[in-house]
């Protein structure tokens, strides 16, 4: 079945949605009204939305195909006069399933906070079956883990956040599998079968990038960014800094504030992201945050250094400066500074202007985004897989991290959490020891500034 192009708009008494179906017979429409839930079937096309509130069928409301446009337009009334809709401009939420409403998400940041009603509810996000065996097998893994790790957390709240712990063995974990997932949600495996034979350059963990553990992928990307630190080109950029200056004033369109609305292309690409399943923790849920400030910062770099015109090296701009792209690597990131680090030195290492200050300005434009809420940071995902997509090889990026990162913002996260994340990067300024790299003393000697003999004994 086909999903159609589509739109809402609401009205004090009612809501209509538009949708584009031509060629078709208005006698075979079939619409039905369920609460929140609205479907609509006219072969081939077939749309189910579920809304913040009850819409019912009664003498306002009707149905109207215009043949000549190819528009089928439905108008309902809302059950309780008055009543707002929101979100009707986000369509990856409408199109989720009832029970990935936000009444059943927690309050405040992803993964704190306490769960509504007292208790934590996992989301399923389900529009159709998952195609791929190993996304079956990675949420069966998922559902076996779900009741222990809630478990675990109650009894730890229970016992004042004393959360049991015990000495880490020296040892790696035993798995009986050669394959290791990677991905949105550890979902995937087998897009990197054949790496050699394609041109992708940013991959850091070569052929073996469908074997290795989180730590060994780990090990290799620390290893690659310390092998391509540069001294001389750092020093270089530090020196000679007039274009990079330039680049620090450039006003990102994130700054402004404005809202957000969607074009038509944004909306169509939207439609044809995959619906699939999602079974989140609120420690995935941790996880997928922090690594969604390393895809916005690679963005924001890509964003700032073009002055808002993508050229043909901002994939690999983009999938450089990401570590989950480059080395599917997101595990050791266990708090927002680490985070920011990785990406700094990636940013110092990588890309053609290396330079602290711009780091700075990158996770200020960072936080910009997340302050436009689940709408600002749609648009700069959208973005990110515009130019991932028009690459012959990185478009992989998206189909293994952002499609599912742009239903996963609509639909699990709210733009308080979002806000939230904002407030937590302003507040994290990382020194510049914390790379690894003797930034400071290279800078002193670029100005001439000798370290004094007492320091040195």
């Amino acid at each position: 079945m086909i999903t159609p192009k589509f739109s809402c708009t609401q009205n004090e008494s009612s809501i209509t949605i538009s949708l584009y179906v031509p060629s078709v017979r208005a006698s075979e429409v079939e619409i039905d009204v369920d609460g929140t839930q609205f479907s609509v079937h006219i072969n081939p096309y077939f749309l189910r939305l579920n809304f913040s509130g009850n819409v019912v069928e009664d003498d306002d409301s009707h149905a109207r195909y215009d043949p000549s446009t190819g528009y089928l337009t439905v108008k309902l009334s809302k059950e309780t006069r008055g009543e707002d809709f929101g979100d009707l401009d986000l369509l990856a939420k409408l199109l989720a399933p009832r029970s990935s409403s936000v009444a059943e998400q927690t309050d405040g940041p992803l993964g704190e906070g306490e769960p509504k009603g007292g208790v934590y509810h996992p989301t399923i996000e389900v529009i159709g079956g998952s195609e791929d065996p190993a996304d079956e097998l990675a949420t069966a893994a998922e559902n076996m883990t779900l009741d222990e790790e809630r478990r675990v957390l109650l009894e730890a709240e229970q016992a004042g956040w004393h959360y049991p712990q015990s000495v880490p063995s020296d040892q790696p974990e035993l798995s009986t599998s050669l394959n290791k997932p990677y991905g949105f949600l550890d979902a995937y495996s087998g897009y990197f079968k054949h790496v050699g034979h394609t041109s992708n350059e940013v991959n850091e963990l070569g052929e073996d990038a469908e074997r290795l553990t989180m730590a060994e992928r780990k090990k290799r990307r620390e290893a690659h960014e310390n092998q391509k630190w540069d001294e001389e080109y750092y020093l270089a950029d530090f020196v000679n800094d007039e274009e990079i200056q330039e680049i620090i004033r450039w006003e990102s369109p994130y700054a402004s504030g404005t809202g957000v609305d969607f074009t038509e292309e944004e909306n169509a690409a939207m439609l044809r992201l995959p619906r699939k399943e999602y079974l989140v923790s609120p420690t995935q849920s941790r996880t997928l945050e922090l690594t969604l400030i390393g895809v916005l910062f690679a963005f924001a770099y890509d964003l700032r250094t073009t002055l808002g015109d993508p050229t043909t090296e901002s994939a690999w701009t983009i999938a450089s400066l990401c570590p989950a792209f480059s080395a599917l690597n997101v595990s050791p990131f266990s708090d927002m500074r680490s985070t920011l680090v990785t990406s700094y030195r990636r940013a110092l290492a990588f890309p053609l202007y290396r330079n602290w200050k711009l780091c700075e300005r990158c996770r200020e434009d960072v936080g910009d985004i997340l302050k436009g809420g689940v709408r600002g940071v749609t648009r700069a995902l959208l973005q990110t897989k515009k130019i991932l997509d028009r690459h012959e090889t990185y478009y992989v990026y998206s189909k293994i991290w952002v499609n599912d990162f742009i239903a996963w913002v609509q639909s699990r996260t709210s733009d308080d959490r979002l806000g939230n994340l904002s407030t937590e990067i302003a507040n994290i300024t990382p020194p510049k020891t914390s790379v690894g790299w003797a930034l400071e003393e290279l800078e002193d000697a670029a100005q001439g500034l000798e370290p004094d003999s007492d320091d040195e004994d």
